[in-house]
């Protein structure tokens, strides 16, 4: 719930006679301060979501108005504002054109025009709106962790969410996020935020017990899942480094169950992760999603090891594959013949490697329920990456 260049438009399209040129698909930018700047010198200590502004003194060439939009750009600015009529007159279409392929908000207000005054009202803007996302966010965070406690959450909520209405989590994370120092995580957080484009008003993005959450207010669920196809593509685009992994919670009905759906989306987080995908859905992973919910690990390793321990000693005995065989043989729902060609091996072979399996294992794996248990214990293997 930032202060986005669609906040400022509000106000600044009468009082400043702003004018938007480009970059209309950056138009929910978050703003995180106002720079005036005359030269690239200063960008390269962008934090991300800076929105710049110029009379343009230092950038009396097309080129160089290339080339800081290019570094606005690459140091993840939320914008571009141009005071016109004294050092440039016409903006470069050219660069409207780089605006408009970058998503990078390309603004324009009249000589006239007090920068300074302008500069202080956004930046008060900025800090109020600050000082707002960090009581959303305390509020949030307390209606994950002592949902039944409303007395400390909702109240604070009801004048900026439809407390009543749906809610859904997303949790965001990469590689070593959580070992980062803070200032480094506040850099990636701004940044992440640049690439969340037209949430507005019906979100609130904040970092909690190691990830970053973004909170999701009356939103569709195909809404969501363009928006973050869209912060995945702008990501790469912008910081090609980093690999965003997504997990998506269920949709739920009220702010008490807000602790539901983050509770999912931090199981589908998980997955994401150890599966290397960039995003999963909670509600489309299956059994996962009953083993991921299970708050007592200790017991999904011993349900793996009961199963799986015999096959395992017996082929770092005598180099066997029958834990790869069995695995084979469930995917295949016991056919023979699909275990031969996935395996590529003879189906005398696999025969005679089911057989000692049944041995074994004491169990002759014919009926569902005879199966289930070593189906579930591969799931669970999976849950750690190991297959």
């Amino acid at each position: 719930m930032s202060f986005t260049i669609q906040d400022m438009m509000l106000t600044a399209e009468t009082r400043y006679e702003m004018k938007f040129l480009a970059g209309k698909n950056g138009w929910s930018n978050s703003i995180s301060w106002v720079h005036l700047l005359e030269d690239t010198t200063i960008i390269q200590n962008f934090w991300g979501k800076e929105l710049a502004v110029t009379t343009g003194l230092g950038f009396p060439e097309k080129e160089d108005w290339m080339h800081l939009a290019q570094q606005l750009n690459r140091y993840h600015a939320s914008g571009l504002v141009i005071n016109v009529g004294q050092y440039i007159y016409e903006v470069p279409e050219e660069l409207k054109a780089y605006c408009d392929e970058n998503d990078l908000p390309l603004l324009t207000v009249p000589w006239e025009v007090h920068l300074s005054d302008m500069i202080k009202d956004f930046s008060i803007h900025v800090f109020l709106q600050d000082t707002t996302d960090e009581q959303i966010a305390s509020a949030l965070i307390a209606a994950i962790e002592t949902p039944d406690n409303q007395d400390a959450y909702r109240k604070d909520l009801l004048q900026y969410f439809d407390v009543d209405g749906s809610f859904q989590v997303l949790l965001m994370t990469c590689e070593g996020l959580d070992s980062m120092d803070t200032v480094e995580r506040k850099k990636l957080s701004y940044r992440i935020q640049v690439y969340l484009e037209d949430i507005t008003h019906n979100g609130s993005f904040f970092y909690y017990n190691s990830d970053f959450v973004l909170v999701a207010n009356a939103l569709s669920e195909e809404y969501l899942c363009r928006l973050v196809e869209g912060a995945i593509k702008r990501g790469k685009r912008r910081m090609p480094g980093l690999q965003l992994c997504v997990g998506i919670g269920s949709r739920c009905m009220d702010i008490s169950q807000l602790s539901v759906s983050y509770q999912r989306a931090k199981a589908a987080a998980h997955i994401a992760m150890t599966q290397k995908k960039q995003v999963v859905k909670f509600d489309d992973c299956g059994l996962f999603r009953l083993l991921y919910m299970v708050k007592d690990k200790e017991i999904l390793k011993e349900m793996e090891t009961e199963c799986l321990a015999a096959l395992e000693e017996y082929d770092r005995r005598y180099h066997a594959g029958y834990v790869e065989t069995l695995q084979s043989y469930l995917k295949h729902n016991g056919s023979i013949q699909a275990v031969a060609a996935e395996l590529y091996t003879h189906r005398n072979t696999v025969l005679y490697r089911i057989g000692n399996i049944r041995k074994i294992l004491g169990n002759e794996l014919k009926t569902p329920e005879e199966r289930l248990p070593y189906q579930i214990a591969f799931y669970i293997r999976n849950m750690h990456g190991q297959i």
